[in-house]
């Protein structure tokens, strides 16, 4: 009989091997070492890795909606092909996460693609959309129009009758965008079985969005930025909690807390690191983790560039190693540490300060967009929709009053110029 050491040590290497094989080579490596077992139909992989089955990632309930979704969710904000689809099927990601806005229409038009070849899986999907931009009409029933007629283009590109999750307000700000006209809709819209569930998704005042939709009776779901960093924040862990409570479904996004400045050159960077690496993880599969330790997060929305990226991914949410308390406390000081270069999203303290610029979060995202995850184009496209009088006077106003009040010590005058440089 083997030691209970020699048995945690081997089950050490071989979680290890499989975390590290799929986050550094991608799937290929990882069938063709045999770690993935299984079924004669992957048409991306080695000749002899065909017929292999795939473990699938863990499942959660959605909030009250009675529906169970994988803890790991399939960001489409860059989705441009195929693959990448048929790909997060095989491992149980069903829930496909897009918006009106993003690659121009091309990612609801992908998904429009693979429903047009393969109808028959439209009922083993989970599809989740947004109104990108309604929210910036001039009334409140205007803005239940521009809803209304973004969905309906949804409904077309997607090959689909319906839509089973509807975030009517993409990029909520404060809860007042949550109008009686929006409930009304909301209410139609579902008896005429279009949409089978409605919620928001929210960057900015997270807390208070969060604490709103736990109040209001008619949010199914809230998709708010979470990860390492933003759970140090008490309001924010109040916020989730209420919707916990009150049986709204919370669906993370921004989970790997990338910097504004995304600079890995800092001690503390390469400590982090190392540590994770040497446990078995990268940094990013560490992140993840962090994220789905919170029972209460019905799923964490990750966008991939490719199938190496969902392969780590997957990998990450299947591995049922837990970080470790050390772990924890890792993440929880270099959050601390490096502050500075994360926008936490709270704008109401950037815009009580400069109400004629109240635009300060947003250009920290769309900085973060073009330095962290190398989507240039979107991120210009996103700093072109700030009203020209506003950019132009982007480079002569005085943040020295929000640099002083903001909690995350942003160098906001050095950062708005960056940004100005980058994506005008």
């Amino acid at each position: 009989m083997e030691s209970n050491n020699l048995n945690d040590n081997r089950n050490k290497f071989n979680r290890r091997s499989f975390l590290k094989n799929v986050g550094a080579a991608g799937l290929a490596s990882v069938l063709a070492s045999g770690t993935v077992q299984g079924g004669p139909n992957e048409p991306n992989a080695p000749a002899k890795s065909q017929g292999l089955k795939f473990p699938k990632v863990p499942r959660r309930k959605l909030g009250k909606t009675g529906v169970d979704v994988p803890c790991l969710s399939l960001g489409c904000n860059r989705l441009d092909n195929q693959i990448i689809l048929r790909s997060a099927l095989k491992w149980g990601i069903n829930y496909w996460d897009t918006a009106n806005s993003y690659v121009g229409g091309e990612s609801e038009l992908n998904i429009g693609k693979f429903l047009s070849k393969s109808p028959e899986l439209r009922k083993d999907l989970f599809i989740v959309s947004k109104a990108s931009g309604a929210w910036k009409a001039s009334t409140p029933q205007a803005v239940v129009d521009e809803v209304e007629k973004r969905l309906q283009t949804s409904l077309e590109r997607m090959n689909t009758t319906y839509i089973d999750m509807y975030y009517g307000v993409h990029g909520l700000s404060e809860p007042a965008q949550l109008t009686d006209q929006l409930k009304q809709w909301v209410i139609k819209t579902k008896k005429r079985g279009v949409i089978r569930f409605f919620g928001f998704s929210t960057h900015t005042n997270m807390a208070q969005n969060l604490s709103a939709a736990a109040k209001l009776g008619w949010i199914d779901a809230v998709m708010a930025s979470y990860n390492f960093r933003l759970m140090q924040d008490n309001e924010i862990q109040a916020g989730i909690e209420a919707c916990h409570k009150a049986g709204v479904a919370v669906i993370a996004m921004k989970t790997l807390g990338i910097r504004t400045d995304h600079k890995v050159e800092t001690e503390e960077d390469k400590k982090i690191v190392g540590r994770f690496l040497q446990r078995g993880f990268t940094p990013t599969q560490a992140n993840i983790k962090a994220v789905l330790a919170d029972e209460r997060i019905s799923s964490a929305c990750v966008g991939v560039n490719n199938v190496a990226d969902m392969t780590s991914n997957a990998a990450a949410a299947i591995d049922k190693t837990e970080l470790s308390q050390e772990d924890t406390t890792a993440l929880k000081e270099y959050a601390q540490a490096t502050c500075s270069g994360y926008c936490a999203g709270c704008a109401h303290i950037c815009n009580s300060t400069l109400p004629s610029v109240p635009y300060i979060s947003d250009i920290m995202r769309y900085l973060m967009y073009y330095n962290g995850y190398g989507d240039r184009n979107g991120a210009r496209e996103l700093f072109a929709q700030i009203p020209a009088n506003i950019r132009n006077r982007l480079l002569s106003t005085d943040y020295s009053t929000a640099e002083a009040r903001c909690p995350q010590q942003l160098p906001i005058t050095r950062l708005v110029a960056e940004a100005v440089t980058k994506l005008a």
